[in-house]
C-alpha cells in the first residue's frame, strides 16, 4: 500500500474510531489503538518504506506536542505542593515493578539476570502517551485540583519513563556484552536527567525572551511553529546524547508559563488544536506496531507475570503516596493512572530481538501483550473511575 493512500486511511480510521468510541462512552484513544491494531494486522502489505522511515519522527512529534501541553500547564506553586510525593512517584513504582519482574523472569522463565532486567524495566515503563492526555483532560474539567492529583501523576510519570529506559539501557549493554558494568551504567540516570533538563532550561529562557520581546510582531501561530521546531531539535539532540530530552521539552513549557504567562496561554490553545491530529497519528501507529499473534505466543503465563508486575507497581504507588495528604480514593486513582503501557513497549520491545539477545521473540511477545492488556484497562480505569475518585469542586472525597 502506498503512503499516499495509507496516511489518509490512518487519519480517517483513527477519527472514525475515536468518534465511535466516544458515542459508546469509551475512551476515544482506545478506539484509535484498536483501529491501528486492525490496520496493522494486514501485515507487511500495509507498511510502505516511507512510513517506516517517518514513524519515529511522527511519534516524537506527537509526544512533543503533548509534553509541551503538559509543561504549559505546570505551575511552580503546584509543583512545590506535590514535590516530595511526585519524587517518590517517579522512583518507587518503577523500582517495585522492575525488581519484581526481574526476579520472576529469572526464576520462572529462566532468563539470565541481565536479560531479565532489561525485559523487566522495558515492561515497567508507564506510557506518557496515554497518561498525559488523560491527566490534562481531568485537570481541564477541574477534577482533583484541591490536592493537584493530575499534576502529581504528570510529574511522576515523566521521570518514571526516564528511570525505566535508563535501567533498560544498562541491562541491554550487559546482555549484549558491550562492557557496561552496572555501577558505571547507573550513572546514566543522573547524567540523562541533567543533560535532558539543562538544554530545556536554556531553550525555555531563550524562547521566553524572544516571545516577550516580539509579542506583538510574531503571531501566535508563528510562535507555535518556532516552539515546535526547537522542541523537535531538542529531542533530536537528546537522542544523540542519550539524555531525557522529553523531560527537557516539558521544562520548556513550564518556563514559558512561569516567565511569559500570556504567551503560554496562546501556545497552549494552538497546541490543543494540533493535538487532535497528533493524537490520531500516535495511537494509530502504536496500534499498528502491535501484533496480536506475537502476543499470543507468550501464553497465559505472560499475563500472570504482567499482572504480578502491575500489583508490585500498585504497591509502589501506595507506598509513594503513603505520607501524602491524598485521600484513600485519590491514592487509588493514582494506582489506576499508573497502569497503562504503550509507548516505551512499542518502541523498545523489538530491540533485544534485533540485537540477537537470547529470548528476543519472547521479550517482544511480552511487550506486545503488555500493551494489549494494560492500555485498555488503564484507559478505562482512568476514564470511568477518575470522575468518581477525584473531586470536581475541591470538597473532601472521604
Amino acid at each position: 500500500m502506498s503512503l499516499t493512500l495509507l496516511f489518509p486511511l490512518i487519519l480517517l480510521g483513527g477519527w472514525l474510531a475515536s468518534r465511535l468510541f466516544t458515542s459508546l462512552k469509551l475512551p476515544p484513544v482506545l478506539g484509535m489503538l484498536l483501529c491501528g491494531i486492525l490496520l496493522g494486522s494486514l501485515g507487511d502489505k500495509v507498511w510502505p518504506a516511507g512510513l517506516i522511515e517517518m514513524e519515529p519522527f511522527l511519534k516524537n512529534f506527537a509526544l512533543v506536542v503533548i509534553l509541551l501541553r503538559a509543561g504549559l500547564g505546570l505551575r511552580r506553586k503546584v509543583l512545590n505542593q506535590v514535590g516530595p510525593t511526585a519524587l517518590a512517584m517517579s522512583i518507587l513504582p518503577c523500582l517495585f515493578e522492575g525488581s519484581t519482574l526481574t526476579l520472576l523472569l529469572h526464576y520462572f522463565l529462566e532468563f539470565s539476570w541481565p536479560i531479565a532486567g532489561l525485559t523487566a524495566f522495558m515492561l515497567s515503563a508507564v506510557s506518557p502517551a496515554v497518561v498525559v492526555p488523560a491527566m490534562l483532560n481531568l485537570s481541564e474539567k477541574g477534577y482533583g485540583q484541591k490536592r493537584q492529583v493530575p499534576t502529581l501523576v504528570l510529574a511522576g510519570a515523566s521521570v518514571d519513563d526516564v528511570l525505566a529506559i535508563t535501567f533498560f539501557s544498562v541491562f541491554l549493554g550487559m546482555a549484549s556484552q558491550e562492557g557496561i558494568h552496572w555501577t558505571s551504567g547507573l550513572w546514566e540516570l543522573p547524567r540523562s536527567l541533567i543533560f535532558g533538563i539543562l538544554p530545556g532550561i536554556v531553550l525555555g529562557l531563550a524562547l521566553t525572551y524572544l516571545f516577550k520581546k516580539h509579542h506583538q510582531t510574531i503571531r501566535a501561530t508563528e510562535k507555535t511553529l518556532i516552539l515546535l521546531m526547537f522542541a523537535l531539535l531538542l529531542v533530536y539532540t537528546g537522542t544523540l546524547m542519550h539524555s531525557a530530552a522529553l523531560l527537557g521539552v516539558m521544562t520548556v513549557g513550564f518556563l514559558l508559563l512561569e516567565k511569559a504567562e500570556p504567551v503560554a496561554h496562546e501556545l497552549a490553545a494552538k497546541l490543543a488544536k494540533i493535538w487532535i491530529f497528533a493524537e490520531i497519528i500516535l495511537f494509530m501507529l502504536i496500534g499498528m506496531k502491535v501484533d496480536p499473534k506475537v502476543a499470543m505466543q507468550a501464553g497465559p503465563e505472560a499475563i500472570i507475570l504482567i499482572t504480578l508486575g502491575l500489583m508490585a507497581r500498585s504497591i509502589g504507588v501506595w507506598v509513594a503516596t503513603l505520607r501524602s495528604t491524598l485521600t484513600s480514593k485519590e491514592k487509588l486513582f493514582c494506582v489506576c493512572a499508573y497502569l497503562p503501557k504503550a509507548t516505551v513497549q512499542a518502541a523498545l520491545g523489538s530491540v533485544p530481538l534485533s540485537k540477537g539477545i537470547p529470548g528476543g521473540e519472547t521479550i517482544l511477545a511480552l511487550a506486545v501483550l503488555s500493551v494489549l492488556f494494560t492500555a485498555p484497562i488503564g484507559l478505562l480505569a482512568i476514564r470511568i473511575l477518575g470522575p468518581k475518585l477525584l473531586d470536581e469542586d475541591g470538597t473532601e472525597t472521604l
